[in-house]
């Protein structure tokens, strides 16, 4: 329920009362949208500020329109290998960019009593948001790479979904929590556009471009006045703010001087026997869980043999997943030559388990971050993951318990079967020999 809140409802909730809020502020209030300069107040860190913050959230925002707008024309230009790495290295460079920009903007808010004096709620909480934003993203692409290429098999396709009214959430709710967040911040970023000084990036004024250069005078006793009494109000929010800083830091040294106290309030009662015997009962049925997959997992060691399925219910689109030796998924079709293909589910980028059913090319995915593997001899076809998937050893063992074909990763299949044979046979998986030393 609350993952469809998060990525259907909110979602719809932000872009309509986007459109609807956009239109009436521009109809009926359309000279308040304005980002407010605060220019004539301070100008040296406004520069510092302002320019990278500004280049780098356009750069940044370009790539992100340029992949929903044309995700076929990305697709194509991501998949070459180079490329990723230049756009990912120029998304990161201006994505610090505007962090080192916004991170200017902010401190300048904070210090400078006379923009103090005209830095509202709403300010704030845009700031606070536009620098969570960035820093998740940030930390999105540093943690998870190559977000340039599998973003346009999951978010591209769950954005468009939205678009055109058929909400698919399966793109993303698989996502780190990161991507996430970042995505959850989107959307109160639109919800927020109308009702703050955001809505400037609608009003792109094109008319200065020809309007004749004006030269604005600030030097009337109205606005020196009000220029004082803005210095005024501000000074007052500051010895506010040493004050708070004052009676938080006494707090604190009395706190500490009654640590005991403190912690033992905190702590809270020492729990009943009865809670204490329901926590003791969750950390012993977490115990046995524990156990018997190992017992599971020894079991599997010591068989010479995993059953996979009957040969029967072996289909040459659709993959049978099981489990290996290593713990690990594996897939087993029926090969166009009527034997088994069996290979490792495990992507070899960063381990997710790639899909059971093959494409037009012979090929299976890795939904996380799109990348294609041909099954007939495991190598990547596009996408991030570089290394082949691992085949694995298999033999038709017929009711008797007789091998009549075996498989054995790297060599041709040896044996034979009539047809009669194999449909009264089943697949199994075999324990790999040891290595030689």
């Amino acid at each position: 329920m609350i993952d469809l809140f998060l990525y259907i409802g909110l979602p719809y909730i932000a872009i309509i009362v986007a459109i609807i809020g956009c239109y009436r502020r521009a109809k009926y209030s359309k000279y308040s949208m304005t980002t407010r300069s605060s220019q004539f107040l301070e100008d040296k860190q406004l520069l510092w500020g302002s320019t990278p913050w500004h280049i780098g959230v356009i750069v940044v925002l370009l790539g992100h329109l340029i992949a929903f707008l044309l995700p076929q024309v990305w697709a194509a230009i991501v998949s070459v290998p180079w490329a990723v790495f230049v756009i990912e290295t120029v998304g990161v460079a201006a994505s610090i960019l505007a962090l080192a920009g916004l991170g200017t903007l902010i401190y300048r808010r904070v210090t400078s009593a006379r923009i103090q004096a005209v830095t509202t709620t709403a300010d704030l909480l845009v700031v606070a948001l536009l620098f969570a934003q960035i820093v998740l993203g940030v930390l999105s692409a540093t943690h998870f790479r190559y977000g340039a290429s599998w973003s346009t098999g999951t978010v591209v396709p769950y954005l468009w979904s939205l678009l055109t009214l058929q909400p698919d959430m399966t793109y993303v709710t698989g996502f780190p929590m990161l991507f996430k967040l970042h995505l959850i911040g989107a959307w109160l970023f639109i919800l927020l556009l109308p009702f703050t000084r955001l809505m400037h990036i609608l009003a792109v004024p094109f008319q200065y471009i020809w309007r004749r250069p004006q030269i604005v005078i600030w030097n009337t006793a109205r606005r020196r006045q009000q220029a004082v009494a803005a210095t005024v109000a501000a000074d007052s929010r500051r010895e506010f703010l040493k004050g708070a800083v004052g009676v938080t830091g006494a707090t604190g040294l009395l706190a500490i001087g009654v640590s005991n106290k403190a912690l033992n309030y905190f702590k809270g009662a020492a729990a009943d026997p009865e809670a204490e015997s329901a926590l003791l009962e969750k950390k012993l049925r977490r115990l046995e869980l524990t156990a018997e997959e190992r017992k599971y997992e020894l079991e599997r060691q010591r068989s010479s043999m995993i059953l996979v399925a009957p040969y029967k219910d072996l289909d040459p689109l659709k993959g049978k997943y099981f489990i290996d030796y290593k713990m690990a998924p594996g897939l087993a079709f029926r090969g166009k030559d009527g034997l088994p293909v069996v290979i490792s589910a495990k992507c070899t980028h960063l381990g997710c388990t790639v899909s059971s059913t093959l494409d037009e090319n012979g090929r299976v995915m890795c939904p996380c971050h799109v990348s294609f593997f041909n099954i007939f001899t495991g190598q990547p076809e596009g996408g991030p993951a570089k290394d082949p998937l691992r085949k694995i050893d298999w033999a038709l063992v017929d009711p008797t318990g007789k091998a009549l074909i075996t498989g054995v990763a790297g060599n041709k299949p040896e044996g034979t079967a009539t047809p009669e044979e194999l449909a009264a046979c089943s697949l199994f998986i075999t324990k790999p020999a040891p290595a030689a030393v």
